[in-house]
């Protein structure tokens, strides 16, 4: 219930404009931005990529520019770290950094709930993204219940 009250209301105008956008994560904290990276394309029509936060530093940094959006997933544990170090590095960059982080990482943007056990973090964290991406949808001018091009059932041949 926590995660899903908070408020990620910072992330809706560096996002609802923007064309494009990384979405970083690392160990369980990758999954989750695997997950929101498709939820970006599919309710807002963002063009989001998810990247590990090591695959980042390589081929994909080239992409950073000034103003650059990128939501960074930084959960507790031992990634969280160099995910941190990642942060503000593409700051100094002049990237437009939203990093989601639990309480006690003070540069942190977007609020992370915590569960009793670090492993299940990342269930909360995407709780709070969807929240924030329903509402960056109708920002955004779509409708994040029906989302263009896409039907419950996909016919393959």
């Amino acid at each position: 219930d926590r995660a899903a009250e908070l408020s990620w209301a910072p992330a809706l105008p560096v996002l609802r404009d923007a064309e494009r956008c990384m979405v970083v994560g690392r160990g369980p904290g990758f999954a989750i931005a695997q997950e929101a990276a498709l939820k970006l394309k599919e309710t807002s029509a963002l063009q989001g990529e998810a990247f590990s936060g090591a695959e980042l530093q390589h081929g994909p940094l080239a992409l950073v520019e000034r103003g650059y959006p990128l939501l960074i997933f930084a959960l507790r544990g031992p990634e969280q770290a160099g995910l941190l170090h990642l942060a503000r590095d593409l700051r100094g960059r002049g990237a437009r950094v939203l990093l989601a982080a639990p309480d006690e990482v003070a540069e942190r943007d977007l609020p992370l709930a915590v569960a009793g056990h670090p492993d299940l973090d990342g269930l909360l964290a995407i709780q709070s993204f969807y929240r924030m991406a329903a509402l960056l949808a109708e920002a955004r001018g779509q409708d994040p219940d029906q989302p263009r091009h896409l039907r419950k059932v996909t016919l393959t041949r």
